[in-house]
């Protein structure tokens, strides 16, 4: 397990909750259609931060 998953984690959820109340409220999605853009997103973001730890 990497020393890093505290910030990966969090990298992910900050990045779920962004794009879930982006859709949700600025662009009216309904709440299904936000959780799968959510979960989306915090894969690619997590993803993003595990490249960048591993630099």
């Amino acid at each position: 397990m990497p020393k890093n998953w505290r910030y990966i984690l969090l990298h992910a959820a900050i990045a779920a909750v962004f794009i879930f109340l982006l859709q949700r409220f600025a662009l009216s999605a309904t709440v299904e259609t936000g959780l799968i853009w959510a979960l989306a997103f915090a894969g690619c973001a997590a993803g993003l931060a595990w490249m960048q730890t591993n630099r």
